[in-house]
């Protein structure tokens, strides 16, 4: 904890103060106003939010009724209204500026981007959502959308949500075997996808995948094939048909199924590092108004901005910054079908500089990759045009975020170290640009309706500061997610049941003197060796502050704790080398790091092994899967469960050949 008290505040750039009639907060005393107003009176708050940001068919009547603090009343939101999220994110502004452009397509091979006006847009979302009517696609339906980030997953969830249908979004590329639960646990009877997926130069073979995860199922009528290269592909008759030959047959107008504020809009399996996915399930108005906040009053969103959210749209982040957020506030979104590393580690810099992008929006995973491949190449790119920059998905590290904020920001921009959760749709904690203070590794304060508490283990709340606790949330906010979809008690028992009246996040967090709020790490890695209970994220944090010849030693590290016979549990360690060690001798740097640990926490922190990895098992979001990591080193990686958010598969073979070839000693292996 001591080290994070300590961070040193970086005073908000001048140049990121939000332009007149943005409608972003302008001042701390204006952030401080409404914030107040939204704790103190959360119905007046979010009822004038709701009505100013979004169109409404029919006014609702209550904001908010239910809380945390009952089962069997949970909180519910704008009842009475009804609402259509894609006439908010394109129909109202198709009819103010049809020529503005809403969708610049970055395709994995440049030579084929494209752009896409509000008008264009609307024309082909109702195609598009014709096309699903005429195969039987209704009000409440469930489709299931297995595609990569291209215009025509953009049309396939906007014409979802304009029949009032929901959407189960599936990241293109998961095993034939999690796509098949998600489909079956969704009970789809479309499922989209694509001939083939390209990203990052390789081909991802979407259609052949859809066919294995189809085996065995009979819930699926039918199978929509968008051909994204034109391969030939296997087309089962009467249940496949080709989306490209088949929607231009349509009329370009199709009308708006309005609906509850309350109706199910999505799901979204995740699983962090917990094991078996969950379903969770979004409600439309809470979603809208917690997004089209978070991009407005966090980033400045505002029509003429291009915002660039490099993430896939199969997950959160992409779904609610690459496509809803910025079409909410009527801008204009990249939608970036590539890798940051193809083809050359620079292509976001030149995507920015193209297009003359405003945000920038990705994880410090990428940060990480953009930062080592750095040799200079980034100051041959015109960068002014970027006003903030964000990050989501893990706290970002000191020299990441300063390398972030002097070369890619080049100082004039605000970083916006965002904290939320796939469970929160919305920004929960965040800098707030050009007018808060920054402090390198924070979350930051809290956004708008949101109640951060810090607990102790007894569940009391701690109220002196500097303190280190458990962050749970005290109030509940539009966005939250309504359930596990088919579960509800594993939703309370997971959120809300831990402690009760409080949302539980899984994080733990430090509260500096100033009520800045850095996170932790997970509050459930905490080992008790020989009577002694650590946190894991503390020897973590120690880990990473060791240094030899004056550099840090590691780039990532995880620890974890394993069943011992003598001790009860064990620490055991995997750490990432920065590159200027990797090729050193790698002894000398361990018995580093393993001193640090013993002088920063004491001896019995030391992890009783130490392995040194080329890479850690995170999920697509950036967030490292420890539970992997203990299964592997108790020797149960034939049980590794659900691996579905993986980013890098190959990665587990590599840890688990680490693994074996070590002995028991405090020393590291490769």
């Amino acid at each position: 904890m001591n080290q994070l008290i300590d961070v040193k505040a970086v005073a908000p750039p001048k140049q990121s103060v939000p332009r007149k009639g943005s409608g972003q907060v302008a001042s701390t005393e204006e952030y401080q106003a409404l914030y107040r107003q939204s704790i103190e009176n959360p119905t007046l708050f979010f009822g004038e939010q709701a009505r100013k940001l979004l169109h409404w068919y029919r006014d609702f009547d209550t904001v908010v009724s239910g809380d945390f603090y009952g089962f069997s009343n949970p909180p519910s939101w704008f009842n009475g209204g009804l609402i259509n999220a894609c006439y908010n994110a394109v129909d109202r502004h198709a009819n103010e500026t049809p020529n503005q452009i809403a969708l610049i397509y970055e395709a994995d091979d440049e030579r084929l981007n494209y752009n896409v006006t509000y008008e264009e847009l609307l024309a082909r979302v109702c195609q598009t959502a014709q096309m699903l009517k005429s195969i039987g696609v209704k009000k409440g339906d469930i489709v299931t959308v297995y595609m990569p980030t291209i215009p025509e997953t953009v049309y396939t969830i906007l014409a979802i949500c304009r029949i009032g249908a929901m959407f189960s979004l599936v990241f293109a590329g998961f095993s034939p075997n999690s796509l098949r639960d998600r489909i079956q646990h969704a009970n789809s009877r479309v499922v989209i996808t694509t001939d083939q997926a390209l990203r990052g130069g390789k081909v991802v073979e979407t259609k052949s995948l859809v066919d294995q995860a189809l085996e065995g199922t009979d819930c699926v009528e039918h199978v929509v094939v968008v051909e994204r290269t034109g391969a030939k592909v296997n087309m089962v008759e009467g249940r496949d048909f080709s989306y490209n030959k088949t929607v231009p047959t349509f009329g370009v107008y199709c009308p708006v199924e309005w609906v509850d504020s309350e109706h199910p809009f999505f799901l979204m399996y995740t699983s962090g590092s917990t094991g078996k996915p969950k379903g969770l399930q979004q409600s439309t108005a809470g979603f809208l108004l917690g997004t089209v906040l978070s991009s407005k009053h966090v980033f400045g969103v505002s029509q003429g901005d291009v915002y660039f959210c490099a993430a896939d749209v199969g997950w959160v982040l992409g779904l609610s910054h690459a496509i809803f957020g910025p079409l909410l506030n009527h801008a204009t979104t990249i939608i970036f079908e590539s890798t940051p590393l193809h083809p050359t580690p620079t292509r976001l810099f030149d995507v920015i500089d193209r297009h003359k992008a405003t945000h920038l929006y990705t994880a410090p995973t990428v940060l990480r990759l953009l930062r080592q491949h750095d040799e200079g190449q980034i100051k041959k790119y015109d960068l002014s045009s970027l006003r903030c920059l964000g990050t989501a998905g893990e706290p970002i590290a000191k020299d990441v975020w300063e390398w972030y904020f002097n070369e890619v920001g080049r100082r004039r921009c605000s970083i916006c170290d965002t904290y939320w959760l796939t469970e929160s749709c919305m920004v929960m904690l965040t800098t707030i640009p050009g007018v808060s203070n920054m402090k390198p590794g924070a979350a930051g304060m809290p956004f708008f309706g949101v109640k951060p508490k810090l607990l102790d283990d007894k569940g009391h709340e701690i109220t002196s500061r500097p303190a280190e606790g458990t962050l749970v949330f005290k109030n509940p906010w539009p966005s939250m997610a309504r359930t596990v979809r088919g579960d509800h008690q594993r939703y309370q028992e997971t959120y809300l049941k831990p402690f009760p009246g409080y949302f539980f996040t899984g994080d733990g967090a430090v509260f500096d003197k100033d009520n800045t709020i850095f996170i932790t790490g997970r509050v459930d890695d905490v080992v008790n060796v020989s009577g002694h209970r650590i946190s894991t994220a503390e020897i973590e944090s120690a880990i990473m502050t060791a240094q030899a010849e004056n550099l840090s030693i590691a780039s990532e590290t995880a620890v974890i704790g394993v069943n011992d016979d003598v001790t009860g549990q064990a620490l055991n360690a995997f750490i990432v080398l920065e590159p200027h060690f990797q090729d050193k001798g790698h002894a000398k740097v361990v018995e580093h790091a393993i001193e640090h640990v013993a002088k920063g926490i004491g001896k019995f922190a030391v992890p009783k092994r130490l392995f040194l990895v080329k890479d850690l098992p995170k999920t697509r979001s950036g967030k490292i899967m420890r539970r992997v990591l203990r299964k592997i080193a108790s020797g149960e990686e034939d049980q590794l469960s659900d691996l579905s958010t993986l980013s890098e598969p190959a990665v587990i073979d590599h840890i688990i050949q680490v693994v074996k070839a070590s002995s028991s000693q405090p020393r590291a292996r490769l």
